[in-house]
Formats: structure tokens, C-alpha cells, sequence
């Protein structure tokens, strides 16, 4: 049985929740799903430009984590890229660990 997933504090995403090819119908299009904490990860560590290690403090995950949410965030990202695919961004229906100010 997999341990229980850690809760991770994210900042709440008040953008676009969907981006797509332009022209292409959304029915057309695969789905690349992209969470809300791969999203946090690859702001802080990219954007930002925060080390791993500085970056899964607040989020209160470890630098391994953060890593692997990275990884996967910039895959999904390259792939809704390259493929027609459309990028949708959950940002899940359990707010409470959801800040405005992180």
C-alpha cells in the first residue's frame, strides 16, 4: 500500500486554465493535464530561478519531490508544444491549502 500523498501548499492560479493550438477545435485536440503543483514547481524553480532545495520549503515537500513534479511539468509542457495537444491546468476542488500570497 503507497504511503498517503503529502499535502503541498501551491499559489492559487487565477490565470487561463486551458491553452490550445489556435484553429484547432478543443474536441480535435488531446489533453495534457498539468497539476497545480507541477505548475508551482516549475514557476519557483524556472521562473523564479529558486534551487530545488529552496523551492519545496514552502511548498513543504523535499528536493526529490520537487524534482519530479519539474520533470513532469516541463514533459507535459514540451509535449502540449510539439503535439496538437491542448494544455489544461487542474487546479483541483480542495482550495484549503490553496494560498494568494505564496
Amino acid at each position: 500500500m503507497p504511503r498517503p500523498r503529502k499535502p503541498r501548499c501551491c499559489r492559487a492560479f487565477e490565470g487561463d486554465r486551458v491553452f490550445k493550438p489556435r484553429g484547432l477545435p478543443m474536441a480535435e485536440l488531446a489533453v495534457v493535464r498539468l497539476g497545480l503543483d507541477e505548475l508551482e514547481a516549475l514557476r519557483r524553480c524556472d521562473l523564479e530561478g529558486e534551487s530545488q532545495t529552496a523551492a519545496g520549503v514552502p511548498m513543504g515537500v523535499s528536493r526529490g519531490t520537487v524534482q519530479r513534479l519539474v520533470k513532469s511539468a516541463r514533459r507535459k509542457v514540451v509535449r502540449a508544444l510539439l503535439e496538437p495537444a491542448a494544455l489544461v491546468i487542474e487546479t483541483g476542488e480542495d482550495d484549503e491549502n490553496l494560498r494568494s500570497d505564496a
